[in-house]
């Protein structure tokens, strides 16, 4: 049978000495526990283990230090009945951490410092990682506005951050080049949260698609966080505001188009030449740019490209196969010398690429009007479409073109790397009159 007993141990009879404790279960077990209760040995009642019956003592503390030890007897008992075997050391530990339960919690880390170790465990790939980290910089930003526009001391908190701040970091992200003619303070005295490499740079308006995918970032930040117990917080249960990009009807190059660029003779511009080819190149495989330049000599397998899309590679590892035309492979052998073992083409950097592009679109004098959605304002432009070619329209090229000709969204998609049902791949389901006039010939 377990027992508890109360008793004091001390050789001064005129000072206070603490009420000790000791747990007896059989001959074996034998715990002690000292206690910060305390009382005058004179007072003490050995047998009863209380203050002494005749003890001139008021009634309020007699009964409150009674209660106590009562009340200590029952959490040592408790405390040793779900812990078996446990010493009189982490007794002492446990004890202690139910009285003074504030000692032992564990402090928060701040919000920056749980996002960091967000993207360290998550592991995102190199592009990934710097557009969230551009979600970092403006939330610091963020967080420093409100300091200085509400004159006091500012910091965002993961466990109360709620559907409110979240419309006002909305409204903070819309209008921040705004604010900036304000608060160039902001800018001034902290470059290191507006960009990594420049300093006092003006924001630039932005339109509701950088909004969203920004927020779908924040968002997959909070899932992550419930998932790992680090809050239970959930701000965007209740938040209305943008939750889905908006993108106009893709627009790509015909194959007559594509296949004009291909046999230009660029001779007099060899570095245009060397960078259209390429381009060509992209426009047959369907792949991201980002893809494209790290391909080597072993994506090529058994007359294919075969790679896994570095985009999604962290959440759907899936083997993207395409097989190569002869206009590629004999792309590919062009360059082969040039490129050496590490690349398939000799690239420039992506900026450069893209810039590339669209003088190669002029130089073959590419120039057709095409309907494009404003990024930023949402509305519709007529724009050349030499002045907005890029890289990703090689990629549209692939998927649309092959699109026309089969008209199987999951063939194409496996070509292609979009996943089945994919909202980005259903745009191009409106993109040509001839396969609209077909259908309708069906009812003829």
């Amino acid at each position: 049978m377990t027992t508890v007993k109360a008793f004091i141990r001390t050789g001064k009879k005129d000072k206070e000495a603490n009420i000790r404790f000791r747990i007896s279960s059989g001959r074996k077990v034998q715990l002690f526990h000292k206690s910060e209760l305390v009382v005058l040995p004179a007072l003490w009642d050995d047998k009863r283990e209380q203050y002494k019956s005749k003890s001139v003592i008021r009634t309020d503390e007699r009964a409150r230090l009674n209660t106590a030890i009562t009340e200590r007897k029952n959490l040592l008992l408790s405390i040793y009945d779900s812990n078996p075997g446990i010493s009189s050391e982490e007794l002492e530990k446990l004890v202690d951490k139910q009285i003074h339960p504030e000692k032992y919690q564990v402090q928060k880390e701040g919000f920056f410092v749980i996002i960091e170790s967000y993207l360290q465990k998550k592991k995102l790939s190199e592009v990934r990682d710097k557009n969230f980290r551009v979600l970092v910089r403006a939330l610091q930003r963020y967080e420093l506005f409100i300091a200085i526009y509400e004159k006091k001391e500012f910091n965002l908190d993961i466990d109360k951050i709620n559907s409110d701040t979240l419309e006002d970091i909305e409204s903070f992200l819309r209008n921040e080049h705004i604010l900036y003619e304000e608060y160039p303070q902001i800018y001034e005295a902290f470059p290191a949260i507006v960009h990594t490499a420049r300093k006092n740079i003006k924001p630039q308006p932005r339109g509701n698609n950088t909004i969203c995918a920004l927020f779908n970032k924040l968002r997959a930040f909070y899932n992550w966080c419930n998932q790992q117990g680090i809050t239970d917080n959930r701000p965007f249960d209740k938040y209305n505001g943008v939750t889905t990009e908006k993108y106009g009807t893709p627009f790509y190059l015909t194959l007559e188009e594509r296949n004009h660029i291909a046999d230009f003779d660029l001779s007099n511009r060899p570095h245009l030449a060397t960078q259209r080819d390429i381009f060509i190149f992209q426009c047959l495989i369907g792949c991201r740019v980002s893809d494209l330049l790290k391909m080597t000599e072993e994506n090529i397998i058994n007359g294919a490209i075969e790679y896994i899309p570095h985009k999604t590679r962290d959440e759907r590892p899936v083997v993207v196969r395409v097989p190569l035309n002869e206009r590629a492979k004999a792309l590919i052998n062009k360059y082969k010398e040039v490129g050496g073992k590490r690349k398939l083409f000799p690239f420039i950097s992506a900026q450069k690429y893209n810039d590339a592009i669209k003088e190669i679109f002029k130089c073959c004098n590419i120039t057709r009007m095409v309907t494009i959605l404003n990024p930023t304002t949402g509305k519709e432009e007529k724009r050349p479409i030499n002045e907005v070619a890029s890289s990703h329209m090689a990629r549209r090229t692939f998927i649309g073109n092959l699109y026309k000709k089969v008209k199987d969204p999951n063939l194409v998609g496996s070509l292609s790397g979009h996943t089945e049902g994919s909202k980005a791949f259903a745009r191009y389901r409106e993109i040509d009159d001839e396969i609209k006039k077909e259908v309708v010939s069906l009812i003829e």
